[in-house]
């Protein structure tokens, strides 16, 4: 058709005419075309084995939540998309968002172990310490140890094994305890029995590692939030990242109104009676406390953020305690977060009222700090007193907590705001 049109036009007598139907007619552009479509290439992380640890395991936590970070359904950025460039790596924790269904998201919070900075050095330490070289295989330099072969060997996890450890969880350890840790593993599929047999080589190094560098994960494992325990909900790890439910820091509630500074206060109290007291017999105590160790969810309710600095004494079974004057062993894994020469500290320093007492002194005082009008201020500022003075004497702590929880309880508010107890407050004493 084209052809014979092409011939018609060659007859034409107007030159103008004719170059008009040849532009139209003959051309190879006369049909209509459509723009090629070019395929929509999804934007996405390059997630590199660095940024995450990958390239130091089996020297890290785990890889149990790996497949969320490569499929994006973990993500760094809070507005749900995934264009953005990975954040610095010489954070400490990230603010990111956790999917099931890639529908509904919730947040997370995503932290290191240590800061970069004391991982590189702790690697290095590592190096140069067992194989006399700046860079090495971490693996196999911590595999030749002579504590590591002795977990190798055994059959379940003793007090011997985790001696010298500067976790403050593994001070004084019970049976009792280390069962729990094996027990309730959660990088591994098949936990559940108090043996090691369940283990392989890989699974007891990251146990070991984990253990030596910051025992926070292992905490949220074995206290799960699920059972009432006052933590974040331990989602998974991968290489040196832990990923758990999101809490905001008790430090951005320090400007907050005076209803919730009440209600953080109680509930901050409560949290501590119950790290005394509990079913488990378990008494826990804070080496250190600052503006994050205590994290507050959406619902208003409060948790402990960072586990770090937790020990554990079990009142049911007497911890592994050296004697006095008996030396205690150290190797590299004693090294690498802490001076080598750095003292722990006894068990049997740990006063009741410890914990108490340091929250008194360190952040009760900043959360309640001119929140109410006089007297009402000028008494909780003198129990708050009374209580950070209260280092030798147990009973003045407990009446000085006693009066503070009775002026702050008529304080709180019963409304929306505060989820974790509303409506239930309108209708019970208890709130």
């Amino acid at each position: 058709m084209g052809r014979w049109i092409c011939c018609l036009c060659s007859r034409v007598a107007d030159p103008l005419m004719l170059l008009l139907v040849l532009v139209l007619s003959c051309s190879p552009f006369t049909a209509a075309t459509t723009s090629p479509s070019v395929p929509h290439v999804k934007p996405s992380y390059s997630f590199g084995r660095t940024f995450l640890g990958l390239d130091k395991c089996n020297a890290c936590i785990g890889t149990s939540i790996c497949k969320k970070f490569f499929k994006e359904e973990i993500r760094f950025d809070t507005w749900l998309s995934s264009h953005l460039k990975l954040p610095p790596s010489y954070l400490l924790s990230y603010s990111g968002n956790y999917t099931d269904d890639a529908k509904s998201w919730r947040l997370v919070d995503i932290t290191r172990l240590t800061s970069k900075y004391q991982h590189d050095r702790a690697d290095k330490r590592i190096c140069t310490s067992l194989l006399k070289t700046k860079t090495c295989s971490l693996e196999r330099a911590l595999r030749r140890t002579q504590r590591f072969q002795k977990w190798l060997r055994a059959k379940r996890l003793t007090p011997d094994l985790v001696q010298g450890l500067s976790s403050p969880m593994l001070r004084c350890p019970s049976q009792r305890l280390l069962d729990r840790i094996v027990r309730r593993y959660a990088e591994v599929p098949d936990a559940g029995s108090i043996y090691m047999d369940h283990l392989t080589d890989r699974d007891k190094l990251r146990l070991l590692y984990t253990l030596a560098v910051n025992s926070h994960p292992i905490l949220l494992q074995i206290f799960p939030d699920v059972e009432g325990w006052p933590f974040p909900r331990y989602l998974g790890s991968c290489g040196r990242l832990v990923v758990s439910a999101s809490t905001q820091p008790l430090r951005d509630f320090y400007s907050a109104a005076p209803e919730v500074a009440a209600d953080l206060a109680l509930q901050l109290l409560a949290v501590l009676r119950s790290m005394g007291t509990n079913d488990l017999n378990y008494f826990f105590y804070f080496t250190h406390v600052d503006a994050g160790t205590f994290g507050v969810f959406s619902n208003g309710h409060l948790f402990i953020r960072d586990a770090s600095t937790l020990g554990i004494i079990d009142k049911e079974e007497a911890g592994s305690q050296l004697i006095d004057g008996q030396q205690e062993h150290k190797d590299i894994f004693s090294c690498l977060t802490v001076d080598c020469q750095s003292a722990f500290v006894s068990c049997d320093s740990i006063r009741e009222k410890h914990s108490l007492v340091m929250v008194c002194q360190e952040l009760l005082p900043k959360l309640l700090k001119g929140k109410f009008l006089q007297p009402v201020q000028e008494k909780i500022d003198s129990f708050l007193q009374h209580c950070a003075s209260g280092l030798t004497d147990d009973q003045g702590v407990n009446e000085a907590i006693a009066k503070l929880a009775e002026i702050l309880k008529p304080l709180r508010s019963c409304d929306s705001r505060f989820a974790y107890r509303y409506p239930d407050c309108k209708y019970s004493d208890k709130y």
